[in-house]
């Protein structure tokens, strides 16, 4: 039987939320755009990808607007403040980082990032792929099994 291929799953929203908060706030180009969560973020990518970029790979984002959680829930998160401008002034370019590694970024409208790599993994999985997640969200323990690496 062949080797069963890996799919890289990235949490971007929860990577590039730790870029952004790790390094100083003060790094930014001459025309005065942060750059410490670019810089983090590439950063992690140089370290994660060093020796070489999974075939099969993804990078989810959380989209823009409510997900489904929230018209069901309207406390849920209620009290999460919202994304720093600085920060998502930075996602066009976190997003060309992570598709200048050879990934695909994934944002789907109504659905938090979390969801969509758990539904991805599922897939990947019935497919017949192992799975590593790369994130440090907690919630993502629930799905480690054999074929599913965090």
């Amino acid at each position: 039987m062949a080797h069963p291929e890996r799919v890289v799953l990235i949490d971007g929203s929860n990577l590039v939320y730790r870029a952004f908060f790790a390094l100083p706030g003060n790094l930014m180009t001459s025309s005065g755009l942060k750059t410490n969560a670019i810089l983090g973020f590439a950063t992690m990518f140089r370290k994660l990808f060093a020796a070489k970029t999974p075939a099969l790979g993804a990078v989810v984002f959380d989209a823009p607007g409510k997900t489904f959680r929230d018209e069901k829930f309207p406390q849920y998160k209620a009290t999460r403040e919202r994304m720093p401008d600085d920060l998502r002034a930075q996602l066009p370019h976190v997003h060309r980082v992570c598709e200048a590694h050879g990934f695909r970024t994934l944002r789907v409208p109504g659905v938090e990032a979390d969801d969509v790599i758990g539904t991805l993994t599922r897939l990947a999985v019935e497919a017949g792929h192992e799975v590593h997640i790369i994130s440090t969200d907690k919630d993502f323990a629930q799905l480690v099994r054999d074929e599913v690496r965090l």
